[in-house]
């Protein structure tokens, strides 16, 4: 899986419809509103890299309301939830 952090800048007056309307978009998994120099952070989630251009410069760029995003690839995932099963296997 291919995890893509989209920071996005948007019209500040609207930014739960502008939320709505890129959560709804097939492989975002997730939308932030937040502080700082961005708006939104949008966590984008898919099998392959040419999937991102569809969505994020094809999709998510052309909700109205968003006036320019940054994207990230990540390049590994570490969570605590992650390490906590890993830790648990075999404890039962």
């Amino acid at each position: 899986m291919i995890t893509a952090i989209v920071l996005v800048k948007s019209s500040v007056d609207r930014i739960p419809e502008i939320a709505e309307a890129i959560a709804a978009i097939e492989g975002v998994s997730e939308v932030y509103s937040v502080t700082g120099g961005y708006d939104l952070v949008a966590m984008v989630r898919v099998r392959r890299h040419e999937d991102l251009a569809e969505i994020i410069p094809g999709r998510l760029n052309k909700v109205p309301g968003v006036a320019s995003t940054e994207t990230h690839i990540a390049f590994r995932t570490y969570s605590q939830h992650d390490l906590e099963a890993a830790f648990a296997i075999g404890l039962e």
